[in-house]
C-alpha cells in the first residue's frame, strides 16, 4: 500500500479538525457505543457501522441510517467507486 505525502497527510489532518467532521465523529461513536451494548457489534471484532446514506450525502449517525458490515467492506468502496461517495 502507497504510504500518503506528507502534505497528504496535513491536509487530511486540517479536514478532521473542522467542527463538521468533529460532529459525524461525535456521532459515530456514540451510535458504536449503542451498538455494543445492543450486542449488535463487539470490540475488536472487525465490523464496523456503515451509514447507508453517506454522511458526505447528508446522512445521520442513527438506528436506522447504520447497518453492520465488515471492515474491508465499508472502507473498500474507494478502490472501486474511484472515491465517489457511495449510498447502499
Amino acid at each position: 500500500m502507497p504510504k500518503s505525502t506528507p502534505q497528504k497527510l496535513k491536509t487530511q489532518t486540517a479536514y478532521n479538525a473542522t467542527p463538521e467532521r468533529k460532529a459525524v465523529g461525535v456521532d459515530l461513536r456514540r451510535a458504536r457505543r449503542e451498538a455494543i451494548r445492543e450486542g449488535r457489534v463487539s470490540i475488536g471484532d472487525g465490523k464496523d457501522l456503515a451509514h447507508k446514506k453517506a454522511a458526505d450525502n447528508g446522512g445521520r449517525a442513527t438506528k436506522d441510517n447504520l447497518v453492520v458490515q465488515p471492515e474491508g467492506t465499508n472502507r473498500g468502496w474507494r478502490k472501486k467507486s474511484g472515491y465517489k461517495v457511495p449510498n447502499l
